[in-house]
Parts: structure tokens; C-alpha cells; sequence
């Protein structure tokens, strides 16, 4: 998935959530969404190492 087709996608779910539950509930909704953004930016790109906390181990 392109980062334009998940910034929509994210768009579209902030303006349901808003449309449900008003600006209070979107506004928690978009910043849950960017601490996500952020903590999976962070793990994807090997600046936090998760496998010693998984349990994953390299089989190389």
C-alpha cells in the first residue's frame, strides 16, 4: 500500500470516527494514530530492536 493510499485511508477512518463521535473522538483517534505512525516508523527502521521482547531469535 502507497503512503497516499494510507493517508486516505486514515482520513477516511478519522471522518467516520468524527462523524460518530464528534471532534473530541476524532481528535483522540488522530493522535493515537500518529503515536502509532511514530512507534512503527521507529521499529521498521531498527532503531528500537523488539527480538530479545518477542522472542524472535535470527536462525542465520
Amino acid at each position: 500500500m502507497t503512503t497516499a493510499r494510507f493517508s486516505v485511508l486514515i482520513g477516511l477512518v478519522i471522518g467516520v470516527v468524527w462523524a460518530f463521535t464528534g471532534i473530541a473522538g476524532a481528535f483522540v483517534t488522530a493522535l493515537l494514530a500518529a503515536v502509532g505512525g511514530i512507534v512503527g516508523y521507529v521499529v521498521t527502521h531498527g532503531m528500537v530492536d523488539l527480538s530479545a521482547i518477542v522472542g524472535r531469535r535470527d536462525d542465520d
